[in-house]
């Protein structure tokens, strides 16, 4: 996989978890560093490790689907495209401390459920997974960081700034790529 591809897959997964940041900023009052810090680390941790798993359980079944491999990709990377656009579109505002510790495991999972399907992809595109992650996890922790500090200081900017969408179709974009390289091979 190119570097180009790598960079975009790892900028649509960190959409989910920037979006959270971004309300945590926004929501979360006076900032300080260290849950700036925390968030960040929590959020690139999951996207590093939710593409290993989905990795592992996909190479494990990888040579009863090769023939198909590209239609479950781009099956895998439109439906979670699709649901960060459905996700993204729903109206639910919550008051919740997102840096309590219990609440930020549950986002951290929840933003990387995506990245799960997306190592799964990685299996029966048979790409090697350490750089991929790597890069996810770092940029994750970046967008994260950066989310709480930009959704802190320009509140009503962002309020109405929906990257979720952007997200989701650069996935399906993905997907789409990976499916006709393969139907014209």
């Amino acid at each position: 996989m190119d570097m180009p591809s790598i960079l975009l897959i790892a900028l649509s997964l960190a959409m989910d978890a920037f979006s959270v940041s971004v309300t945590s900023g926004i929501t979360g009052g006076k900032i300080r560093y260290f849950n700036v810090l925390k968030m960040g680390f929590s959020f690139g941790l999951f996207q590093f490790f939710m593409p290993v798993l989905g990795w592992l359980a996909g190479s494990t079944f990888r040579i009863y689907i090769v023939t198909i491999d590209h239609w479950i990709a781009f099956s895998l990377l439109s439906f979670v495209g699709v649901r960060m656009i459905w996700e993204s579109l729903k109206d639910e505002h919550q008051t919740i401390d997102p840096f309590d510790n219990k609440t930020l495991l549950l986002l951290s999972i929840s933003t990387s459920i995506d990245a799960f399907a997306v190592g799964i992809s990685f299996s029966f595109l048979d790409v090697s997974i350490f750089f991929p992650v790597l890069i996810i996890g770092v940029i994750t922790f970046l967008l994260s960081s950066a989310g709480i500090l930009m959704g802190n200081g320009l509140r009503h900017f962002f309020e109405k700034f929906n990257v979720e969408i952007i997200g989701g179709l650069i996935l399906i974009g993905i997907g789409l790529k990976i499916l006709i390289e393969h139907l014209i091979e």
